[in-house]
Order: structure tokens, then sequence, then C-alpha cells
């Protein structure tokens, strides 16, 4: 412990006993915004309470489990003595939205056991940082728990009011259906939503939402409710009581109804509560990845986010299959299609990755199993090793590597996760000795062993070992219906991105994704991790493949640009077909040149549903990348580049709406507009309904400064006057 925590943890100490004889203990954040009151009452129940400059964020509520074996109910008890401590240190991230990242915290652990003659030693550990509270439970060796099974946990989250929620209903097995808003007292989880064309969903109760959960209260509070450092423990659902808007945690059940089988010492994932009066200020916050533990490597070096093309998208539009036979996988097409990963079309990706620096293409459908799996409960469908007789292996691999392209391994465990398991080395290597070294895995089903769900203890812990056994063969993975994530890109750096959402594919064959999905999504699932959303769809209506199709994007050709840079992921897909990007080369531009890793991020506005407007400067460069997003309604941005250098002038490249661009009716018009700006010109930008931009900011080189500089003084001084 360094001296400045030290000294601040006596102080905390001396300030917390004579407190703890009124039962009652106060902590606050660092910046002295966010207030902590912990109280124990009279029967020895633990409250919480949390407070944002004044207003009550959550009102007083109760803590605690239930264990099955041995069955006792952990809610009430002593509390021997307290531990108080604050840290404030800078940690540097292999990859990220920031590659420095501030860890400022103050922190309070109650020492607790239950009454009675075989007491059981419970640590609750509560970290107060200036964007919200985390906590947890701690279970430390101890005479009376080793083995143990949490029946349920009590955790609860009191809202003050009815506030206006972004929510999918809560479910054991997925997170991709589309977003409901309403107040918590409107909140229908019956049926599982409208989300239908789900495989593998299990709705539980029609008041239970999912974490990340986003509200905003009538006060003007953003408040978001989600856990960091999900580890071998099940995810946590939410179910409020209409009566009094209180959310009490529920815990994904096993096969037999058990939550999670524990041995001491061990501990739960945080409970995390971000709030803010600014909805920035929610996007901004890195403290559930602060929650979670250093990464697991000190070798990053072979870690290399990127961005890619792939054999996929053209399987969502129906025009060829995952299937040798041509028999469409699900049930977006009928009738047979050409098998889409074969020799001749991977080739083609390739060369055009090469010729516009995209240094990676994803096939999927190369190896045999996808004939008969869909829909099917079926078990060893996939070996991971035997492609389909189309799908040259090697002479793909050396024609790649000829190209400085690399391919991307796709591994569909058809839910058969056992089956994966046991397969999983033989996989790796087979990806090894052809030079792959990144994997998307997919999940898609129900899972074997039957019984167990996506989001449960058994499968958290199956994510954990892939991410750890692709860590030691130097391998990326990239997860696809998993649980939604939690942070654990910092511990294990290789897991790049994850999908856990409603996806763009969705676009291609459902109802799709409303306009404003994008605009919620960084609020909710992105909170706790990059998603591959996979954007840089061109080809917007579905109608240009199929006549009789009636589906599409639903969002402007420049919005699907200005995701690159609001929908995070260091591992970002063009997933739009080669010809589509070559009729759009001016557009395409964007992509080519759009980093996936950051040295900063600023979110300039936003508002959860409604609108963001998020700058980011890439690693290694000057240059600087805006996107800017919003719903179906059209509206004026004033974007004031303040983030830029003030010493220094850039070439903006503006990619926006045309001025009749609209989602529905012109969703492919865009208009490309070149600008030399500085740190203090505002740009003025119309976005359509369902519409969007994207800009880059590359400074000036010294010849255009010298070449450019008497103009540009001219041009300051003229500013200045106006200013002052």
């Amino acid at each position: 412990m360094n001296s400045r925590k030290t000294f601040i943890a006596a102080i905390l100490l001396l300030l917390a006993i004579p407190v703890l004889a009124n039962q009652t203990l106060t902590l606050h954040s660092p910046d002295g915004n966010q207030l902590l009151t912990v109280e124990q009452r009279a029967n020895g129940n633990i409250f919480y309470q949390l407070t944002y400059k004044g207003k009550t964020v959550i009102a007083p509520s109760a803590m605690g489990l239930r264990l099955k074996e041995p069955a006792i109910s952990l809610t009430a008890f002593n509390i021997p003595f307290i531990d108080s401590s604050a840290t404030d240190n800078t940690w540097t991230q292999p990859w990220g939205e920031q590659a420095v990242v501030r860890n400022n915290y103050k922190e309070l652990i109650l020492h607790t056991e239950t009454k009675g003659d075989k007491p059981v030693r419970v640590r609750i550990v509560f970290r107060l940082f200036n964007e919200g509270l985390g906590f947890r439970y701690e279970f430390p060796e101890q005479p009376n728990l080793n083995h143990f099974v949490v029946d349920q946990e009590g955790t609860q989250f009191a809202m003050t009011g009815d506030h206006k929620a972004f929510w999918i209903p809560g479910d054991f097995d997925t997170n991709e259906y589309a977003y409901y808003t309403s107040t918590l007292s409107k909140v229908d989880a019956s049926g599982g939503g409208f989300a239908q064309e789900i495989h593998a969903k299990t709705s539980f109760d029609k008041n239970a939402v999912q974490t990340p959960l986003m509200m905003k209260s009538a006060d003007g509070l953003y408040i978001n409710i989600h856990e960091a450092a999900l580890v071998n423990y099940p995810a946590m659902n939410l179910v409020v009581d209409k009566s009094n808007f209180t959310f009490t945690s529920h815990l994904v059940p096993d096969a037999v109804g058990n939550a999670a089988y524990l041995q001491t010492p061990a501990r739960t994932p945080w409970r995390t509560i971000n709030v803010s009066d600014k909805a920035a200020n929610i996007l901004m916050s890195r403290m559930i990845l602060n929650l979670n533990e250093p990464a697991k490597t000190n070798d990053v070096s072979w870690i290399h986010p990127g961005k890619f093309v792939g054999v996929w998208w053209e399987m969502h539009v129906g025009i060829s299959s995952w299937d040798y036979s041509g028999g469409q996988v699900g049930s977006q097409q009928a009738t047979k299609v050409p098998h889409g990963a074969n020799t001749a079309n991977v080739k083609r990706y390739i060369d055009f990755a090469a010729a516009n620096g995209i240094p990676a293409v994803l096939v999927e459908g190369w190896n045999t199993g996808w004939e008969d799996w869909f829909g099917q409960w079926k078990e060893d469908v996939f070996d991971f090793v035997t492609p389909y007789p189309d799908f040259n292996v090697k002479e793909l691999s050396e024609y790649a590597k000829a190209k400085g392209v690399k391919i991307i391994m796709h591994h569909e465990t058809s839910g058969s996760v056992t089956n994966y398991e046991r397969w999983m080395d033989t996989a790796y290597r087979f990806m090894k000795q052809y030079g792959y070294d990144a994997v998307k895995t997919g999940y898609v089903g129900r899972i074997i062993p039957r019984g167990e769900h996506h989001d449960g203890q058994w499968m958290v812990k199956h994510y954990e070992r892939v991410a750890q056994k692709t860590m030691n063969y130097h391998i990326m993975v990239d997860m696809h219906e998993p649980v939604r994530p939690t942070g654990l890109q910092r511990t294990y750096p290789n897991w790049l991105a994850c999908e856990a959402a409603r996806g763009n594919e969705f676009n291609a064959w459902s109802v799709g994704n409303a306009p404003d999905h994008e605009t919620i999504l960084p609020f909710t699932r992105l909170m706790g991790g990059p998603m591959d959303y996979t954007p840089g769809i061109f080809k917007i209506k579905m109608s240009s493949y199929n006549p009789a199709k009636t589906e599409q994007v639903h969002t402007t050709l420049a919005k699907q640009l200005a995701l690159y840079v609001t929908m995070y992921s260091p591992l970002q897909m063009a997933a739009d077909l080669p010809e589509n990007y070559n009729a759009h080369m001016d557009a395409f531009q964007f992509i080519k040149d759009v980093p996936v890793d950051w040295t900063e991020s600023r979110v300039l506005d936003a508002e959860p549903g409604d609108y963001i407007i998020e700058a980011r400067k890439g690693k290694g460069t000057d240059s600087w990348f805006l996107g800017a997003i919003t719903d179906e309604n059209a509206r004026t941005v004033k974007i004031n580049p303040d983030f830029l250098d003030p010493n220094r002038w850039y070439h903006a490249v503006v990619y926006r709406d045309a001025d009749d661009a609209d989602w529905k009716a012109n969703p492919e018009a865009y208009m490309i507009e070149k600008l030399n700006v500085f740190s203090g010109r505002q740009i003025s930008v119309n976005l359509a309904p369902g519409g969007g931009c994207a800009i880059s900011f590359v400074p000036f080189t010294a010849e255009e400064t010298a070449a450019f500089k008497k103009e540009g003084a001219k041009i300051m001084k003229e500013y200045s006057k106006k200013k002052h």
C-alpha cells in the first residue's frame, strides 16, 4: 500500500468508528458527489443507499444471499470490524477506448458474520468511484463454510420513482431482443417480447429485465445497473416490484434449479451502479473495467486489433449458404443457393482485403456439419478441423499469407458445448498449423449439457476456459451468443469482442433493429465491453437481392459509417459484400481510414434512445475521428471540435446524409465534403431520420502548414476578434 493510500485509510477508519456505534456508515466518492450510506438495522439486516449531488439514486436497499446447502439465509449479521482505504492510480490498456485508465475510488469493507453458534463469515466490499458504486460479497476460508450452494441472491436496487427505462426481457439464454423504452411501471416481458425469431430463449417473469439496464429519472439522473467481473457465477437479471419500483436480483439457474456451486475462498461478481446528471458521463465511465482483475499475461505482443471482411453477410441476405449442399441453414431461405465458403469465393475476399488494407477475412461455413443441425438438440455436430470438399485449407492459407492477409477461423458449436470442449485443443492446434490467429465462436441453439443455460454458471466458466485456452495458444477470440460481457477483456486481453446483443444481421431477415437501436446499445450492452456489431452495410434494402423481400437496414448509409466510432470494438467488420463497396469507394474510404484502437475517446453529447456524438483519437496518430448518430428523428448537430490540438490545422472529411436522405425512403443518399478546420471552428451537420455522419480530422503536414500559414493566420485573427 502506498503512503497516500495508507494515510487516507487511517483517516477513514478514525471517522468510521464513532459512526459504526450509531449503526450507520457513510463514504464519499473522491470528488464528493457520490455518497454511500450503509445502515445496520436492529435485526442485523444491512441496507445500502446511494445519493448523487444530494439526490437519492438508490433508496435504502436490502443485501444478502440465500444458500441451499447448507440451508442458511445470509441476511442478518454482526459486524465485528470494518476496513477502509482509498486508491488512486493509473494503468495502461493494450487496446481500448482509452490508452491510460485512471482507477480512483474509496473502499469500505464490512467484515460480517451470521448470528448463532456457528457463524458464517461474509465480507461485503464497497468501492465508490466518481462514476458510481460497485459492491460484492466475499467468502473467506473458514471452519463453518467450505463447499456451498447458492440458491438465490437477495440484493435489491430500490429506485426512487417510475423511471424511464431502456430494457430487454429477462432471459436465461439470449440477449438478442429488440429494446423497449418505457417507464418501470410499463415493463412487461410476457412471452419474451416480440423478437420471436430468436432460436433459443428462456424468459421467466413478466417483470424481469436484463442488465445492463439504463434508466433516466424525472429529476434528470442517468442510472445504469450492471455487474463486473462475472467469473464462476451466473449472470444477474432484475425483477421489478412495480408497487415500489424496487429491483431484486435473480440469478440464472442450472439444470436442477441451483444458482452456483462454490468453495471458499469465493466471491460474487461486482454489482455496479453508474450514475451522473450527464448522459455522456455514463458512456465515458471506466468503472466496470477497473473492477476487473489485471491481465493474466504480460505478453500482449501477439494481440492485434483490426478490421476484417468476410464470407458472412452473403449468407444472411440469402445469396449463398453455410451448407455445402446449398440448403440454407435456418429460416432465411428455403431454396438451394451456392455454398459461400468455396476456395474461389474466399480468394475474392482476400484480394479485396489486400487491395484495401483490410488485414483479415472471416470465413463461415467452411467445415462439415452445417447440413442438418439447426434447430436440433444434437451433439457432435462439428469437429472443427474437417473442411468441405470445395474449401482448400492449405491453398487458401498460403494464398492469404502471400497477400499479407490473415484468415479468421469460425467455430460454430451449435450449442453442443461439451463437444467443443473435447475438440478445443485439436482445433486450436489446427489453427496454428495453418496460420490462423483469431477465432469467432458461436453458441446458436440450446446448450448441451442439456438443461444448462447460456448465462448460467456452467457456461460462464466455459467462456472463461475458452478465453484462457485461446490465450495459451496466442489466439484472439470473438464470442457470439455468449453471456453479456462484464469487463473481462481487461483480464483476458485476447478476448477482443463479443456479440451478446441484437446485431446488424437481424436487419437482413427479420423485423430488424429500429432506428433508435444503435443509440441505446452504447448505454446498455456496450457498458460491459466491445460488441462485434458488424457495421458497414451499404446496400440497405434487401430487395436488391430478392425483389420479394421487404426487409432493410434501418439506418442510412452515412450512419453505418458513424457506427465505426460510436459502436466500439477492437475487431470491426466491414460487413457488406466487396461489390457493394466497390460501387461506393469514396464512402468506403472512411472504413479504410478509421482506426479500431484509440488513445483517447470523448463523448461530446448524448441522450439514450435519441442521439450520440463521439470523437476518438487513433492510437499512434494525431488524427481524430467523429461519429454522430440519431434515432428516427432528423437533427442538426453542432460540433465544436475543441478536442483538436489548438495549435494545428486539420483536413476534415465529412461523410454525411444527403439533404433528401431518409432511413426508409432514401437511405443510400450521402454527401462527402472537405473542410480545413481548427479547434475553434464549429461544424454544423444535418442528420437525416435514422441517419448520421462520420468525420475524419487529419492534421496538416509541416509543408501544408507552411503553405497555409498566411491564410490561416488571417482566419485565426478574424475568429479571435469575433470571439472577444
